[in-house]
């Protein structure tokens, strides 16, 4: 359990907050998350919104002893735009990096997920790939800084980091449902076959369109070469043109098929006025309950069988 302790822990502080009265249902998601978790944050995307609502990011801090580190000063106090919304600190054990989860906020008042604007939900992302995605190196030159003396393991950048994804829909309505969800709740394919299957689409949609003259078997061959790009890093990344003024880059969206949104009617079992986790079931041990059930006895269990993904654990709380 103790790779999830973050993300545990933060659900259930979110539920003791919740059942003190000290935070409400429909709070702005992001100062739901500064509130609860902000000794544990090594990142923050929207530090000039966060100082406004009395969380500074650089508190106790010489912001001039950055000087040299590759954080500009305007970069302080300002809002990244960058995938993701916020980074908890790494931990250790047994000499492994363990925790430093990754986790973005989707709030809407309709029952869609919003867009995924910059970035293919999935399961796990390094730091190296989200540089490569965000073609820069903020996010991790500032979580660089926050993680201290763990941040100088060799493995540090590559190390996998598992992605959450805090969801509300129906925001403000009699209807509203708030999960914490694991990103392999979205990443129903892998994300390099999701990538090369996309531009397949483009490619037949174009032939049959356009009535490209293209036989089957040249139609075959770039099919065979379109298959083999799925690095997302790459894609992401600025690409530049013999003779081009400016350099293109592709930052793909995702929107959320309805059997992959828990909130959706394909999963009835999401009640409404309900906060959830929702994680893989092989997540879901003894000592996962032991701790989640332990600690809120109100919680109900129950799998949920993903339409697309095999099955997942959920724990819910009722909020009225």
């Amino acid at each position: 359990m103790f790779e999830l302790a973050d993300i545990v822990e933060f659900y259930l502080t979110l539920i003791d907050n919740l059942k003190k009265g000290s935070i409400t249902s429909d709070a702005p998601l992001d100062v739901t998350v500064l509130r609860l978790a902000w000794e544990q944050l090594a990142y923050v995307d929207n530090r000039r919104d966060a100082k406004k609502n009395g969380y500074d990011f650089w508190k106790g801090i010489d912001t001039n002893s950055l000087t040299g580190k590759s954080i500009g000063k305007g970069q302080l106090y300002s809002e990244s735009q960058e995938f993701p919304d916020f980074v908890f600190k790494v931990k250790e054990q047994g000499g492994q990096l363990v925790c430093g989860s990754l986790l973005e906020t989707k709030d809407s008042r309709g029952g869609s997920i919003s867009s995924f604007n910059s970035t293919i939900p999935t399961s796990t992302k390094s730091l190296e790939e989200i540089d490569t995605i965000n073609s820069s190196e903020i996010v991790s030159r500032i979580v660089f800084l926050k993680d201290g003396e763990l941040a100088q393991n060799p493995d540090y950048r590559a190390y996998q980091r598992r992605c959450f994804y805090l969801i509300r829909t129906h925001k403000g309505s009699d209807k509203t449902k708030t999960s914490l969800i694991d990103g392999s709740f979205f990443e129903t394919i892998p994300k390099n076959l999701l990538i090369s299957q996309m531009f397949l689409n483009i490619l037949e949609q174009h032939r049959v369109k356009k009535k490209l003259d293209i036989s089957e078997v040249k139609f075959g061959e770039i099919k065979k070469l379109l298959a083999q790009v799925t690095d997302q890093t790459i894609i992401a990344s600025s690409q530049s043109i013999a003779k081009a003024s400016v350099k293109p880059r592709l930052r793909i969206m995702a929107e959320v098929n309805p059997e992959g949104n828990p909130h959706s009617q394909h999963y009835p079992q999401i009640e409404e006025k309900t906060i959830n986790f929702i994680l893989p079931e092989r997540f879901s041990t003894a000592e996962l309950q032991t701790r989640l059930l332990g600690s809120v006895p109100e919680l109900t269990q129950f799998t949920l069988q993903h339409k697309r993904n095999g099955k997942y654990a959920v724990f819910g709380y009722k909020t009225d």
